[in-house]
């Protein structure tokens, strides 16, 4: 049997701008005696192609024609700016909404938390709820019983779990609907940005809880998130949609960096000199860059154990007075810095003429696993800096976590995400005082 758990196939999604029927008592008449008995809207778009639908000016394609499939076991990042689509896909997927043209196969029993007090009844308590969420995923009551006090303690909320959940916070919605959600065991679990509104150390428990629901018990996850660093930390795969269209899709650190350099093209490799316009001025030029393991084989991908060499070739047009100093901006997926790095001691020996490639190391156990793009420039010291190039977010490489061998080794049993851009291994010393 394929392990494959979801096939998507020429899905669109279209929504009809500014009104809720078809604008005539006549066609809203058609729909209506379609749907009661079983049969396919006359007024829908479904049969017309993917272009008719888009040139309509009162209609907006959700969803362009895309096409993926999902297997046992993956964890599937959706990432994208928003109106997307990421929640538009979710809705289809847990039979919220359905497509307008299109196939999906769906094989196993699927859970989703795609809003704030979703499958929750507000007049209800929330152990009413649990019980009530079980019995749509199809469990029988001694299923939740046996499963009840796990999911309260996991939620947090024992205190009020007897309370309508009508005056829960949002945080607590979210708590309870995430451990209903991932403790009944579905195969497929969908889950939508909806963590943001939970706390730091609940987000942590989510993403652990997850990945064990994932590795250990080989549940399939679909994860939206524009937090990169939860994607990257919880997701082997992902895709980027954007205006409806998926624009990639694979390995997640990949599409971590098309997502957050908002180029297709961000490699870990860049050949300035074939640009059509040079970067740089009558003092140098910007030839070339890439990032390197320590043999010089050129990767984007590091592991975070490993160092590795971050190399920028340029041309000196000419000889000068001036001292050149080449130097690294290192940037987080945010666009936030992290550092910038350059020679301790700037050498006037290469200020003449000629071509000099500058390499900076990047000792292991320093970055956090995540996305990096890397800034080049070249400045000259005279009485002000004088900048010759600086090409912002010019390559890019993913620093990753392999979690089965560093679970132990570098976090001590722990697996769920580690805030901050640095996680330097550093030498403790813990005494014991009598």
């Amino acid at each position: 049997m394929s392990d494959v758990v979801i096939d998507i196939k020429n899905i669109s999604k279209q929504y009809r701008l500014g009104t809720v029927g078809y604008g005539t008592l006549g066609k809203d008449l058609q729909r209506l005696w379609a749907k009661v008995f079983n049969k396919p809207d006359p007024n829908s778009t479904i049969g017309k192609r993917v272009e008719q639908i888009s040139s309509q000016s009162d209609h907006i394609l959700a969803l362009n024609d895309i096409s993926f499939n999902v297997h046992q076991g993956d964890r599937l990042g959706i990432i994208g700016k928003n109106g997307a689509g990421k929640t538009t896909l979710l809705k289809i997927l847990s039979r919220i909404s359905a497509p307008t043209q299109g196939m999906i196969k769906i094989r196993g029993r699927v859970a989703s938390l795609i809003a704030v007090g979703a499958g929750f009844h507000g007049e209800l308590t929330g152990r009413e709820n649990i019980y009530l969420n079980g019995t749509i995923l199809g469990l029988s009551k001694a299923d939740v019983i046996k499963r009840f006090d796990e999911i309260v303690d996991f939620s947090g909320v024992e205190q009020f779990i007897d309370t309508p959940v009508k005056r829960y916070s949002s945080g607590m919605y979210i708590r309870l609907g995430f451990a209903v959600a991932a403790h009944l065991d579905p195969d497929i679990l969908i889950v939508d940005e909806v963590l943001a509104v939970g706390d730091a150390d609940f987000q942590k428990k989510a993403i652990g809880k997850m990945k064990n629901v994932s590795n250990e018990e080989g549940r399939t996850i679909l994860f939206v998130s524009h937090n990169m660093g939860m994607i990257t930390s919880l997701c082997n795969q992902a895709i980027c949609l954007e205006n409806g269209n998926i624009i990639s899709s694979g390995k997640t650190s990949d599409v971590a960096r098309i997502y957050s350099s908002g180029s297709k093209f961000s490699p870990f490799r860049v050949d300035f000199s074939n640009f059509r316009k040079k970067i740089g001025d009558d003092n140098a030029i910007l030839l070339c860059a890439s990032v390197k393991d320590l043999k010089g084989l050129e990767k984007g991908e590091i592991d975070i154990r490993t160092s590795f060499k971050i190399s920028m070739t340029y041309k000196m047009n000419k000889n000068t007075d001036l001292i050149p100093i080449p130097n690294f901006h290192i940037l987080d997926e945010r666009g936030e810095y992290v550092f910038t790095t350059s020679p301790n001691k700037p050498n006037e020996s290469f200020s003449g003429f000629g071509i000099y490639i500058s390499e900076c190391i990047i000792p292991g156990n320093l970055l956090n696993n995540g996305t990096y793009f890397v800034g080049l420039a070249l400045t000259f010291l005279e009485k002000g800096i004088n900048i010759s190039f600086f090409e912002k977010n010019a390559i890019s490489f993913s620093i990753i976590d392999p979690l089965e061998e560093t679970l132990f080794e570098l976090r001590n049993g722990y697996s769920g995400p580690i805030p901050g851009p640095i996680r330097p291994k550093l030498n403790w010393e813990i005494t014991k005082l009598e």
